[in-house]
């Protein structure tokens, strides 16, 4: 069994660690959080003081923090992972952030002699709790083929994008058309619903059809549809708004460094900033079809 330290214990990496805990691997853990590092202390981890304690003894270093600056302060910062972290230590992070960042913190620990993968992940808060998220890995083959005994304990898709960044490159085309396809789907539901159409019926239809898509066969954004989905609990838990468009932005962020036209991307990220700032952005993301609603309907 390894020896991890996890660092960033939120509503994803929770759970990731319990599953390795349950798996029988030793975790030391560290989040800002002292709450979140009590719950993962009584499924078995150590708890640390800091990150620079977590990682002194580890063989693997797995984060899953908010934002790119969370991630350049923990691995860069003069009391951060590079500076505490034993020869050997295999690096995992699994934020999403933008891939220029991701290179450049990979680099940083490569010229260091260490190995760094950058794994985002798909799949939500349920598949994180259920190990079966989909994690899209860019670094070295070796680096994978090391760290995938671990992953697989968290996750049951596990793909090599290619080299450094190109994990985070993959979680930005992916979630830029997750953000379209539920903006798309909201929309023709909300257009039945305004034609006498049961939405229940439509959704059928449509997944049977060309208009057929995940959001439709999984995830559907209309109340009482689907069980156990958000928009079925008033739109609590799964992903956020706000994750969504944090996403949407590193996606026009990537597609203005690489001059990429992606207007409905740009659209998504105008029309989920604007569902954030009328409140709801601690809501689901499939509560977008609230915000595209006619008015009276």
């Amino acid at each position: 069994m390894a020896q991890i330290a996890f660092i960033g214990l939120g509503n994803m990496g929770l759970p990731m660690a319990q599953n390795l805990l349950a798996a029988g691997h030793q975790l030391s853990v560290f989040d800002l959080v002292p709450a979140a590092i009590e719950k993962a202390v009584s499924a078995g981890a150590q708890a640390a003081d800091s990150a620079a304690v977590a990682v002194k003894d580890a063989e693997f270093v797995i984060s899953m923090l908010p934002a790119g600056l969370h991630v350049e302060d923990l691995y860069l910062g003069s009391d951060g992972v590079l500076a505490s972290i034993q020869t050997g230590t295999q690096l995992v992070d699994c934020s999403t952030i933008a891939p220029e960042t991701a290179r450049r913190v990979s680099e940083a620990a490569e010229s260091q002699g260490f190995d760094m993968l950058d794994a985002p992940v798909s799949g939500g808060v349920g598949g994180a709790q259920a190990g079966t998220l989909t994690f899209m890995v860019g670094g070295s083959n070796s680096g994978l083929e090391h760290t995938r005994p671990l992953l697989e304990v968290m996750g049951k898709n596990i793909f090599h994008a290619g080299g450094s960044g190109t994990g985070q490159v993959a979680k930005c085309c992916n979630n830029m058309l997750l953000g379209i396809q539920m903006i798309g789907t909201s929309e023709a539901i909300n257009l039945g619903i305004a034609n006498g159409l049961d939405p229940a019926v439509l959704s059928e239809i449509m997944q049977q059809s060309s208009g057929g898509n995940w959001t439709l066969n999984v995830y559907n954004p209309h109340p009482g549809i689907m069980e156990n989905v958000p928009s079925t609990n008033d739109y609590q838990g799964g992903f956020g708004v706000d994750l969504m468009l944090k996403d949407l932005k590193l996606a026009a962020e990537s597609a203005l460094n690489n001059n990429v036209a992606t207007p409905l991307g740009s659209l998504a990220k105008n029309l989920y900033n604007l569902h954030s700032k009328s409140g709801s952005g601690k809501l689901d993301f499939s509560s977008i079809i609230q915000l595209l609603k006619s008015p009276g309907s």
